[in-house]
């Protein structure tokens, strides 16, 4: 069951991100044992996916697409459907599986990640080049990211969109610089914007409070935590621990990251099943945010099917 859950929330989450969220009722019902079988999981995969592949509304390298296509892939890899994967090849054949401009800016790296996973179905050159282009010129040239913001990934939206596609080159091309290069920019961003009581990220430096406490705040006077900020780290997360080796020297700092995030994101669940938009004051705004849900979601099952997250603990979030 939980395996079909890995795609689902995948998929869901990353659906819900790219702007197909609706409002949820106010209290979840009882988990539904037909929700979770696979037949209905697949169903739904193909429905969300052939709608919002009918219904484009962003550039193709944009990073909503990014997001996207890597849950059609996931979606994909669950269903085998010929649609999906005629759907994926068809979008690197329009980009000429190209990123998106910015070439340090990670937004515009992010469909790599789906370049990446069909270059490792059909092993075509033309899926792999441009990619390995861009992420070498990450390596070797400072760009505008880093002069404007004094670190490449500034954001914490980054840890999802650029990591997995330097692990990704790493191990596809055996070349472990770009495992190196993937602990160096992401310690800068955990450094900067992690906070170590709450256990959560902040969306960028511009939410950070000065030594005198004094800062942006939500009306309840806590710090303000983005839902689907740090749902990008947890599913980040996950696409980087896939790929990681199992003997890595920083596997171990991922893994705990992991876990602390997905423990005290659990508290802050809400009883409808869905996290708030600002995760320490739910009050601001009351309605559920699907978005960062479903990231949290998908990350948590597959920390479950992984033996990661304790399965008494965690799959009743998850099905909640």
């Amino acid at each position: 069951m939980l395996r079909s859950l890995r795609t689902t929330w995948l998929l869901g989450g990353l659906l819900l991100a790219a702007g197909l969220g609706r409002p949820a009722r106010a209290q979840a019902p009882a988990p539904d044992a037909a929700l979770f079988k696979p037949k209905y999981i697949k169903a739904q995969l193909l429905k969300a996916a052939r709608w919002q592949l009918a219904h484009p509304k962003h550039a193709p390298t944009d990073w909503t697409n990014g997001a996207f296509y890597s849950g059609v892939f996931a979606a994909y890899q669950a269903t085998k459907s010929k649609l999906l994967l005629d759907s994926l090849l068809a979008l690197g054949e329009r980009t000429h599986w190209q990123p998106g401009p910015r070439y340090d800016h990670a937004d515009d790296i992010a469909i790599c990640q789906t370049y990446l996973n069909l270059y490792r179905l059909k092993q075509d050159q033309r899926m792999l080049a441009p990619t390995l282009a861009v992420v070498e010129k990450v390596r070797t040239t400072p760009g505008p990211e880093v002069q404007g913001h004094g670190i490449t990934w500034w954001w914490c939206d980054a840890l999802f969109m650029g990591p997995p596609v330097l692990a990704k080159v790493a191990a596809i091309a055996n070349q472990p610089q770009y495992l190196a290069l993937t602990d160096t920019l992401y310690q800068q961003t955990y450094r900067r914007l992690f906070n170590y009581q709450e256990h959560l990220f902040a969306r960028d430096a511009s939410y950070l409070l000065d030594a005198a406490g004094q800062g942006k705040k939500e009306s309840n006077g806590q710090r303000i935590f983005w839902s689907r900020g740090n749902g990008w780290v947890m599913g980040g997360l996950v696409q980087l621990l896939q790929e990681l080796p199992a003997n890595h020297p920083s596997r171990p700092f991922y893994l705990g990251l992991f876990r602390e995030m997905s423990a005290r994101l659990v508290q802050l669940q809400q009883p409808d099943g869905l996290w708030r938009a600002s995760l320490l004051d739910p009050a601001a705004y009351p309605g559920g945010e699907t978005s960062g849900s479903g990231f949290d979601c998908y990350a948590m099952a597959w920390g479950i099917n992984q033996g990661i997250l304790d399965r008494a603990a965690y799959l009743g979030p998850v099905q909640r």
